[in-house]
């Protein structure tokens, strides 16, 4: 669905990125959710399609793309083929960003074109065992040794976990300093004491590699910091915005996708000798479904709009976050219940969409954060 935030620049880049997924996902995502991942030639293949890294200068690269409608498509477009195995955006739109931002002159020289290929895959490393939306609570810890840091510690739920070549670990480098002690040290693939655990176990997005990481005693040069020391908690808080801007875009995305799934089914399955789209309960439905994606879709381009003029606040982002995965959930189980048994059956789209969503409330921050958030602002 092309809304007016669009221009002709990206419907046409739209088109590129349907072709992308056509050719080079769609044929074999079945195959990749049985293996638990994405082979890594495919990242490469995106990086020479240029669906990756759009906001990295051209020095390094990228296309120097400061224009979040081009991250937008690509994720849109995924959900819409049901492609959740692919982690580009966690790469594009929440990793990069960073680099971008704080990485040194000799970090981006070393880094971001390997990223912009798909030669260079990345994850961030927040969430721990015992610590997931309040990261004041990580107790991963980061010892300055002179020229390098010792870093110790666990996380769990990491996308792109077993591809990824390069890792923002986030950890306590001042244990005594509360947020002001958190830093983002980038490690490396093959770095010694530097472990994966197992290709976590989902009940949806199971394409999507998400592995369990260990750190013991791992040597971080210095030259590996990203930023300064004791201001990751700060860095984190500057991305997030951006980070459940897309959450948000993919759930309205999602949501426009099981729209149409339902219309098209009610439209063909036919009870008491009619399409069950005849019957007054289920067209109700249907206009409520229908009715209630086209407002989330205005929101989130409201909220696009704001991000495009560096105006997006968190609390938008918040707002956007909760709102779009929690209507993604209630449509998708509703659309489940439209299409009776066959909607409990994995080969039928609406049951991976049913499978894949549940995870949009709780990642990037859970729907219960994201009140909190909103309420906060309140004054309350």
């Amino acid at each position: 669905m092309t809304t007016s935030v669009f221009e002709a620049e990206h419907d046409d880049f739209r088109q590129t990125v349907r072709t992308f997924l056509e050719k080079e996902v769609v044929p074999h995502h079945d195959q990749w959710e049985a293996d638990g991942i994405v082979p890594r030639e495919l990242w490469r293949k995106a990086g020479t399609a240029g669906l990756l890294c759009f906001d990295v200068p051209e020095e390094y690269g990228g296309p120097g793309i400061d224009d979040f409608r081009f991250n937008v498509i690509v994720s849109e477009e995924a959900t819409k083929v049901g492609a959740s195995g692919p982690g580009f955006s966690v790469h594009t739109d929440i990793i990069v960003p960073y680099l971008v931002t704080l990485a040194s002159e000799e970090q981006k020289q070393r880094w971001l074109p390997g990223c912009v290929s798909g030669e260079i895959i990345t994850a961030i490393a927040m969430t721990e065992p015992g610590a997931g939306s309040d990261l004041q609570g990580i107790r991963t810890t980061a010892v300055d040794a002179g020229d390098h840091f010792v870093l110790n510690g666990s996380k769990t739920f990491i996308s792109n976990g077993i591809n990824a070549d390069l890792v923002i670990v986030v950890a306590r480098t001042d244990p005594e300093a509360g947020h002001q002690g958190i830093s983002l040290l980038v490690v490396e693939r093959g770095m010694a004491g530097f472990e994966r655990g197992r290709n976590l176990d989902k009940i949806g997005m199971h394409a999507q590699d998400t592995a369990e990481l260990s750190f013991t005693d791992v040597r971080v040069p210095k030259e590996n910091l990203l930023g300064e020391a004791g201001q990751g908690f700060i860095y984190l808080m500057m991305n997030l915005p951006q980070e459940r801007l897309i959450i948000g875009a993919q759930a309205v995305a999602a949501a426009e996708y099981v729209v149409e799934l339902c219309i098209d089914y009610a439209r063909q399955r036919e009870a008491f000798g009619r399409p069950i789209g005849k019957f007054q309960h289920n067209r109700f439905l249907l206009a409520e479904m229908a009715t209630e994606a086209r407002v989330a879709r205005a929101f989130l381009d409201d909220c696009l709009r704001k991000h495009l003029d560096k105006e997006l606040t968190a609390v938008d982002a918040a707002m956007i976050k909760w709102w779009a995965t929690e209507l993604q959930n209630k449509l998708v189980n509703q659309g489940v219940q439209l299409h009776g048994g066959y909607g409990y059956m994995r080969e039928y789209p609406i049951a991976k969409a049913y499978v894949d969503s549940r995870i949009s409330t709780i990642y990037g921050g859970t729907t219960e954060i994201q009140k909190e958030i909103i309420g906060r602002s309140l004054g309350i």
